[in-house]
């Protein structure tokens, strides 16, 4: 299973030319063959994750050269569950695209589809930083395509803003891997782990230098409060489907800080110490103000929507911001649920946008099929607010517990439930303007019928709220695979030795952590 490891890169970037070179006026053929790479991803994702659901540690040598020297590629229950979470939203994000003839309104919207899984997937799966930085930055310029496409000035402007706003991430990660590199002769994340613990204490300046620039770039692609200006225009200004898409992206960020600030940086060095709880852990809290306090002032939905994702992103990094395994078990089971209902609210933007003149909340006549649009916006916005009983409450209070036993309860708790109470507020107002209000508006009688959107576009609406449904039933199991997650970081000793002890030859297993 260990050569499967790569597939998940090299089958978008090889469908992605594909699609280019071989179907670029046939639509019909761009859409079955994208559909099929994404159902393969599926599967892929999906076998990988249950060979790591035994705490195996799965290792693809690139070229046969072993680590450090050569660049792998490291499969373990953190990676394999967002790679899985990836491949299944892109799933549904594509089928939405289909449906709504999103993928028509421009070119190359299949083949940036794919250059972008390629670029997510990669990340979650390198073990190496550089490697981290050059999927940075091939999500980053697929992101970019798919932002501006079917062109706008409006889109273009927030485009720009968003390129430039990662390319000043992009510098700074670049600085920190050179001094990184001048301190320690090394990107491998294993061997980085081994040879920063051995640094003396008085020696370790540049270390500290490349821990907070790094921590900075993460942040950034996190939407860390005050570094998030980026996200409400970038997203509220893509296509639907891409912002649906992007849910995942503000991901890679949270995923890198707890990989590289578990395995590399842990609480217990010196070196780094603060980073954690001293810095993290207050700009998390601010996110999650700020992000609830753009949710209730939008005037816009698509803006609400937006400021949502900083807040859900606050709650998750509260949650990192606490660095114990409970913590990190709280994280990622909110990281699943906040992307599973972000992606479905921004579908439900569009569905909005095809029948009203405007995004303004503001009363305005009723939409073009108000009733299954007005069901699948209250259990999203109810997900996303943090209301029983579904999972966005549940991890709220996972979240609540992990910060329960640690000197900063009172301000989590404090911020997290007036937040909540905040969140419910906004979404309530937007859903009253948009679906209830509405009735009270005589709509235009010489006015044509406002287009009804198609079936497969509830479908695949309905797909994510079922999954958060899931989410919801299945939170006892999806919990206590996260704890094991978490435990698998913060008993780091398997995965080095399965990267570093590996030989030069590719073969088949891994390393359990019971082998340790």
């Amino acid at each position: 299973m260990t050569h499967w490891l790569i597939a998940p890169i090299i089958l978008p970037a090889m469908m992605a030319p594909f699609v280019v070179l071989a179907a670029r006026y046939h639509i019909g053929i761009q859409r079955v063959f994208s559909i099929a790479g994404v159902l393969t991803l599926v599967v892929i994702s999906a076998a990988l994750s249950w060979v790591a659901s035994d705490g195996t540690i799965m290792l693809y040598q690139l070229g046969d050269w072993a680590a450090p020297f050569g660049i792998v590629l490291v499969g373990d229950r953190l990676s394999t569950m967002m790679i899985l979470l990836t491949s299944v939203l892109a799933l549904v994000v594509l089928l939405y695209a289909i449906s709504s003839r999103w993928d028509e309104r421009g070119r190359h919207f299949h083949a940036l589809f794919q250059f972008q899984l390629m670029g997510i997937l990669g990340a979650f799966l390198t073990g190496d930083l550089f490697n981290l930085f050059v999927f940075f930055e091939v999500l980053l310029i697929a992101s970019y395509g798919l932002m501006i496409h079917s062109g706008g000035t409006a889109r273009l402007r927030a485009g720009v803003q968003y390129v430039l706003f990662n390319l000043i991430g992009s510098t700074l990660f670049l600085f920190a891997l050179a001094g990184l590199y001048a301190e320690t002769g090394t990107l491998n994340m294993a061997d980085l782990a081994e040879r920063v613990a051995l640094i003396s204490p008085d020696e370790t300046a540049g270390i500290r230098v490349a821990a907070v620039l790094l921590i900075l770039v993460f942040a950034i692609k996190a939407a860390l409060v005050p570094l998030h200006f980026w996200l409400p225009s970038s997203y509220a200004e893509a296509p639907a489907p891409v912002a649906a898409l992007f849910a995942i992206m503000t991901k890679v960020g949270a995923y890198a800080i707890i990989r590289v600030y578990t395995m590399i940086f842990p609480t217990d060095l010196a070196a780094t110490a603060g980073l954690h709880d001293v810095w993290l852990l207050p700009l998390a809290l601010l996110s999650l103000a700020v992000g609830t306090v753009g949710v209730l002032a939008a005037k816009q939905f698509d803006r609400l929507v937006t400021f949502a994702i900083v807040g859900s992103m606050g709650m998750v990094l509260v949650a990192v911001g606490l660095f114990t395994q409970a913590g990190i078990a709280a994280a990622l089971y909110y990281i699943v649920h906040s992307t599973l209902a972000a992606a479905a609210l921004f579908l439900i933007v569009d569905l909005v946008r095809v029948s009203r003149k405007s995004l303004a909340l503001e009363a305005q006549p009723a939409i073009a099929g108000a009733v299954p649009i007005a069901a699948l916006f209250f259990v999203s916005a109810i997900a996303m607010a943090g209301l029983p009983p579904l999972s966005g409450f549940l991890g709220k209070l996972l979240v609540l517990q992990a910060a329960f036993p640690t000197t900063h309860a009172t301000w989590v708790w404090a911020v997290v439930l007036t937040t909540s109470l905040i969140s419910v507020v906004g979404f309530a107002r937007a859903g009253s303007t948009i679906f209830w209000k509405a009735k009270a508006v005589p709509a235009d009688p010489q006015a044509a019928r406002p287009p009804e959107p198609a079936t497969m576009s509830y479908v695949a609406v309905g797909l994510l709220v079922l999954l958060l449904a899931l989410h919801t039933v299945f939170a006892g199991q999806m919990h206590g695979y996260t704890t094991k997650i978490a435990a698998q970081l913060f008993a780091p000793a398997p995965y080095l030795a399965t990267v570093l002890d590996t030989p030069g030859k590719l073969g088949d297993g891994g390393t359990k952590e019971e082998d340790h």
